[in-house]
C-alpha cells in the first residue's frame, strides 16, 4: 500500500493561505500615527470676517453724515474728512479681519480715513514670541522717522519697532517687523504697492510735520465683548484683555492713549496729544 504524503494539495493550499494572512496581520502598519493626526486639532487659522460694504466704503465727515466713498480717490477722501497730508496719523491693524485702519486728525480728534485690506500676514492669532517663528506681532508700537524705509526691497516700508518694552520684558525676540508692499510676508504685514504708497505718504508727511511718532496698535481681531467671549478659552486671553483696554480707550475718546509698560504689563493712560 502506497504511503500518503503529510499534506494533501488542498490542505497545503489552505495552510499557505492561513500563513499569508497571519504574516499580513503581524506586519500590517499600525494606524497610531493616523489616529494621532485625527485626534490633534490643527492650529486655529485666522477667519476672514465678513465686512459689510458700508464698513469699507463710508467715513464720517465733519457734518456727522455718512457718505459713500467707495470710488473716492486719495485726495477726495482727504477733502471729505477735512484733513490734509501732514496731519497726525494713527494706525490700527486687525489680523482676523485682515484690515489696516488709517485714522487722521484734522482737528481735536481722529477720524477714520480708510480701511485697507491687508494682502498678507504670517502666522495665527497671538503675539510674536521669537526670531524665526514667522508670526506677525500684536501689541502697541511706535513708528518714528528713523524707522521709515523709502528704499525697501518691498517697495516702501516702515518698521513697527518690535520688540517694544513689553516684548523685551517677556524676552521675546525678533527684528525687522514691518508694514510694507509687494504682498509677501514672513512675519510682516504686507500690503499691495498701491496701498502702501498711500499709507507711507501719510505716515512720512505726519512725521516730517512734527508728529513725534505714529502709534500702531496691532490687534488679533476687533476687540468687542462678543469677540472676546468667543476667544475666552485662548491661552492669550489675558494678553488680549490688556490690549482691549487700549482699544476701548480709543473707541471712547478717538485719541490714542499713552501706553506704558510696568511689571511686564501694558498700562493705559490718558492721551497726551
Amino acid at each position: 500500500m502506497k504511503k500518503k504524503g503529510l499534506f494533501s494539495p488542498f490542505a497545503l493550499f489552505v495552510y499557505i493561505v492561513i500563513l499569508m494572512a497571519l504574516i499580513a496581520y503581524i506586519f500590517e502598519p499600525t494606524s497610531s500615527s493616523t489616529e494621532e493626526h485625527k485626534m490633534t486639532p490643527p492650529p486655529t487659522k485666522t477667519k476672514q470676517a465678513t465686512i459689510e460694504k458700508d464698513e469699507l466704503s463710508f467715513v464720517v465727515d465733519q457734518g456727522k453724515k455718512k457718505e459713500d466713498l467707495s470710488e473716492a480717490d486719495f485726495d477726495e477722501r482727504l477733502s471729505k474728512v477735512g484733513a490734509k497730508v501732514g496731519d497726525k496719523i494713527f494706525i490700527r491693524i486687525f489680523k482676523n479681519e485682515s484690515l489696516l485702519e488709517v485714522w487722521i486728525k484734522p482737528d481735536h480728534e481722529y477720524v477714520l480715513f480708510k480701511r485697507y485690506p491687508i494682502c498678507k500676514y504670517s502666522g495665527y492669532l497671538g503675539p510674536k514670541l521669537k526670531e524665526g517663528d514667522r508670526q506677525s506681532p500684536e501689541g502697541f508700537y511706535k513708528v518714528t522717522k528713523r524707522l521709515l524705509n523709502p528704499n525697501s526691497k518691498y517697495h516702501l516700508a516702515f518698521n513697527l519697532g518690535y520688540p517694544n518694552a513689553y516684548d523685551k520684558a517677556h524676552k521675546r525676540t525678533g527684528s525687522y517687523l514691518m508694514v510694507h508692499g509687494e504682498c509677501v510676508s514672513i512675519g510682516c504685514y504686507a500690503m499691495t504697492n498701491g496701498k502702501i504708497e498711500e499709507i507711507y505718504k501719510l505716515v512720512d508727511k505726519a512725521l516730517r510735520k512734527g508728529q513725534k511718532y505714529v502709534q500702531v496698535h496691532a490687534y488679533p481681531f476687533y476687540m468687542t465683548s462678543e469677540n472676546m467671549a468667543e476667544y475666552q478659552d485662548s491661552k492669550w486671553f489675558d494678553f488680549w484683555s490688556e490690549l482691549k483696554e487700549g482699544y476701548d480707550y480709543f473707541e471712547a475718546e478717538k485719541l490714542p492713549p499713552l501706553i506704558k509698560v510696568k511689571n511686564k504689563h501694558y498700562t493705559i493712560h490718558e492721551a497726551n496729544e
